[in-house]
């Protein structure tokens, strides 16, 4: 599986890991991907079947991470801001099954 560019023809693709793949339970992801001064900023949109939720913004900088979405019951935006190791440490849960981990340096053990 691949996802387009916007600014490619239909020949040329962007290969992605399986982990993020389009499947039968999501069959669609839309994202957008940009760079500014001091942060790359993602833009997850909610495009499967309704419900749906607001589009979360994702900002990630030299030192952290913050994701954003706005509650469309207050009309305010929530704001998470999550340490480079809380990212690390979430994205390796996503692929472990239930239970208590502690992450060690390979270099250090």
């Amino acid at each position: 599986n691949s996802f387009l560019r916007p600014d490619q023809s239909r020949s040329r693709r962007c290969d992605v890991p399986a982990c993020i793949r389009p499947s039968s339970r999501y069959p669609i992801a839309m994202f957008t991907i940009e760079h500014e001064f001091d942060a790359t900023v993602i833009t997850l949109v909610d495009d499967g079947a309704a419900p749906l939720n607001e589009d979360a913004i994702v900002n990630a900088f030299d030192d952290c991470i913050t994701i954003e979405q706005v509650d469309t019951r207050t009309d305010m935006v929530v704001r998470i801001t999550l340490s480079l190791t809380q990212v690390r440490d979430l994205a390796a849960a996503l692929d472990l099954p239930e239970g208590i981990y502690h992450l060690r340096d390979p270099a250090k053990v």
